[in-house]
């Protein structure tokens, strides 16, 4: 498997679980006046989710620039 498709499926991966995470935290917070869910601080779960979504997004764009390099040759 080439490292470009690798580094894509990682991404979707990581995409995936913020995604999912965001939609445990909605549906474990509603209806609920605390403000934990699953132990911790919504805000918590939720920069956790930014920062998955953060990490899917920039693999993605590594992805792209390294199949840009696939293309020309330069990459090893």
């Amino acid at each position: 498997m080439k490292p470009s498709k690798l580094m894509h499926v990682i991404s979707v991966i990581t995409g995936f679980a913020g995604v999912i995470t965001f939609i445990a935290i909605g549906f474990a917070s509603f209806g609920k006046g605390d403000e934990l869910v699953f132990g911790v601080t919504k805000i918590d779960a939720l920069l956790c989710v930014v920062v998955l979504l953060l990490i899917a997004t920039w693999l993605q764009i590594a992805t792209i620039h390294h199949m840009m390099l696939e293309k020309k040759g330069e990459l090893v």
